[in-house]
């Protein structure tokens, strides 16, 4: 990834991993729920490192496993924003809206919870306060195609914009992004995008501990990140889910690098293009 973006032009500095706070013992009384001291610790962790980041670099790029991480690199980045003065808007780019809370979790994986916790939804408890909340309806979603009944009515309720894909397999990626950029871009408000391998089809991204057939193409990817770099919204940046593990001689890990090169402005040919 360095080598990467170095040859596009950036100067990368690796800061090292985030570490996590010390935190005491937490139950809830969810019985289903897992390591919750531990994602408490990580999401003060993140959340610092990402502030920290976020003050100092021009753009952060935040590369984790599970995609709970983002619970502390959104919450990080929304508060720099709010220093600010700015409005923060999310890309959310993945199969699964993680819009659990603690209580209503089955699995008790709190990688399903980020985007209800980042966005300020009851059900927490345990968790670090959030300094500056995103709005929900300033989230947009896109390839979504696995979600629980309970999830589907709070996307519903607090109003966040989904583009599913039935959505994009109708429309395309093109019209669907050019009008969330669009309200960014009139609000002058900072684009997170948080990219969960998921987002991808399994057969050109086997990488992933949750796979969902009928994912996003490779183009399809592509023409997102290119869109991304294009409008210049982008100020913060999540690669999570990656699971070296269960990948194919590291197929995905270089899906996932080279989608980064087009988000930071690797293309075939120069053009010109317009700012939206």
């Amino acid at each position: 990834m360095t080598q990467v973006l170095t040859e596009l032009g950036w100067a990368v500095t690796d800061l090292g991993d985030a570490t996590p706070t010390g935190e005491p013992d937490l139950s809830h009384p969810n019985s289903a729920v897992k390591n919750l001291d531990a994602l408490a610790g990580w999401t003060r962790g993140l959340s610092r490192k990402a502030l920290e980041m976020a003050r100092g670099c021009d753009l952060p790029v935040f590369l984790g496993s599970d995609h709970s991480m983002s619970a502390g690199t959104v919450s990080g980045v929304a508060q720099c924003t709010a220093e600010l003065g700015k409005e923060q808007f999310v890309l959310w780019l993945d199969a699964h809206t993680d819009l659990h809370t603690l209580h209503t979790t089955a699995s008790g994986n709190l990688h399903g919870t980020p985007v209800a916790y980042y966005t300020g939804q009851p059900g927490f408890e345990g968790l670090p306060p959030l300094v500056a909340p995103v709005n929900p309806r300033n989230v947009f979603m896109m390839g979504i195609r696995s979600v629980d009944p309970e999830e589907r009515r709070r996307v519903a309720e607090i109003g966040i914009e989904v583009a599913d894909m039935r959505v994009l397999d109708e429309q395309g990626v093109v019209r669907p992004l050019e009008a969330f950029l669009d309200r960014i871009s009139k609000a002058n408000g900072r684009l997170h995008v948080s990219l969960d391998v998921d987002f991808l089809d399994p057969g050109i991204a086997p990488a992933v501990g949750t796979t969902v057939p009928g994912g996003a193409t490779f183009r399809e990817a592509h023409l997102i990140m290119e869109m991304l770099h294009d409008s210049s919204l982008v100020t913060s940046l999540d690669l999570a889910e990656l699971n070296p593990f269960l990948d194919e001689r590291g197929r995905t890990a270089r899906l996932m690098t080279d989608l980064a090169a087009s988000l930071f402005g690797r293309r075939v040919f120069d053009r010109v293009t317009t700012a939206f």
